[in-house]
């Protein structure tokens, strides 16, 4: 974690406080925040920590830092104050999807990702001040568990009717003309609005490049009206502390959870409807294919971030959520893994146990919440043997060699990954 220097933190802080106080308050005299050294010493200090593949220009951190990287943020410091500073056309990355199809990741080049990441810093603490609650996609100290958690908290409480929504391509849709009237609904400043406009036409006539460092703000601001419509819809069918209608959302990813009593069929029809009406308004459409509505009472389940969740009975006989990672999840890891084993099939055991355990503490880092425990066993027991095939392969043996090697040697004289345990949510 990077975090910012005392001024700078010190002026988000204002911004945020401000914004959250005075809603209809649009702040000017951003632009020179953006450039000041501090500002893009802490956006490329991000970067870097991000890492990440080089742009268009084939540019990386270790040239920069090679040339000196005062004098690399110098430069884009004075093109930035003389209005001379042009994005660079991102580099596309296509990354193949389970259903056979492509996404395509706009990768900038460092200059631009540290442009983007200042630009971040200043807008970010305002636009905060307007994000709701039930939004968690990308924002400061807000994680996917967190999300999870809500969506479980709900169906405990009896909301167990659920409009599963899948966007059509969202981060392609986005316009850019709705978007920057959007910015400048808390933001008058124009060399800022000139800034973010160079910014959205370097990456296409439409669309958030996925892979953009303020991408992630952006889709935020623009689908903001729809968290505030369903949140709307919350408060005005609540009966005192009692809520009937529930939502999470995870930038694109998004589901709607509706009490299962009888009486409140009109609302899942009228939530589903202003859906619609919100998401036409931003020439957003849904994706009817996947767009689904789960009644978890006829023992049906649907995914969110990369989970199955479904309603069963616990030991005390009272209702609670299963949730499991998905298979396609699980699918997606073990071929990543056998794509490491393919292509160091002829280095010693130790380096390739080096590569894969970063994938594994990752990827069980992230699914270790909730009911895991049966996917880490069949992962674990997958791994242990394709390493124990591995060293017996190195000696020309067939088998996987269980008289050999010990687990606990595996394990501790190997090195493998070994923390599968499952953890509770933390909050």
């Amino acid at each position: 974690m990077i975090k910012a220097p005392i001024d700078l933190q010190d002026l988000r802080r204002r911004m945020y406080v401000k914004a959250k106080t005075d809603k209809t308050w649009r702040c000017w005299g951003l632009y020179v925040h953006v450039c000041k050294k501090e500002t893009l010493q802490t956006a490329y200090a991000m970067a870097k920590h991000n890492n990440g593949a080089p742009g268009s220009d084939g540019v990386t951190f270790e040239a920069i830092e090679e040339r000196g990287a005062e004098g690399f943020l110098q430069e884009v410091r004075d093109e930035l104050v003389s209005g001379t500073y042009r994005p660079t056309r991102n580099r596309r990355k296509e990354i193949p999807k389970e259903s056979g199809k492509v996404r395509v990741l706009g990768i900038p080049t460092i200059r631009d990702r540290v442009v983007q990441g200042a630009l971040k810093l200043i807008l970010e603490p305002i636009f905060e001040a307007d994000f709701q609650e039930e939004s968690y996609g990308y924002r400061p100290k807000r994680t996917p568990h967190q999300a999870i958690e809500r969506v479980a908290k709900a169906v405990v409480h009896n909301k167990t009717r659920v409009i599963d929504v899948d966007l059509k391509s969202y981060f392609d849709m986005v316009r850019h003309d709705l978007l920057l009237k959007k910015v400048a609904e808390r933001i008058d400043d124009d060399q800022v609005l000139h800034l973010l406009k160079l910014m959205l036409k370097a990456s296409g006539k439409r669309g958030v490049p996925q892979g953009g460092v303020i991408s992630p703000l952006l889709s935020n601001i623009y689908l903001n009206e729809v968290d505030k419509m369903l949140v709307r819809a919350k408060e005005v069918t609540r009966h005192g502390r009692y809520t009937y209608i529930e939502y999470a959302r995870f930038a694109d990813d998004l589901v709607i959870l509706i009490d299962g009593f009888r009486k409140w069929d009109w609302l899942a029809r009228a939530a589903y409807q202003r859906l619609l009406e919100e998401l036409t308004k931003l020439d957003v459409r849904i994706n009817t294919e996947k767009t689904r509505i789960v009644d978890l009472t006829r023992d049906e389940s649907f995914s969110f971030l990369g989970f199955d969740l479904c309603r069963r009975k616990t030991r005390q006989d009272k209702w609670g959520v299963r949730i499991t990672p998905r298979t396609k999840a699980r699918s997606a890891l073990i071929v990543k893994l056998k794509e490491v084993f393919r292509r160091f099939m002829s280095q010693p055991a130790g380096r390739v146990v080096e590569l894969i355990n970063p994938i594994l503490r990752g990827w069980v880092n992230y699914f270790r919440v909730g009911h895991s425990s049966r996917c880490f066993s069949y992962v674990k027991d997958w791994v242990e043997k394709k390493i124990r095939r591995h060293l017996m392969r190195a000696r020309k043996r067939k088998g996987f060699g269980w008289d050999r090697w010990s687990r606990g040697w595996m394990y501790q004289g190997l090195g493998l990954y070994s923390d599968y345990g499952v953890r509770y949510f933390r909050s």
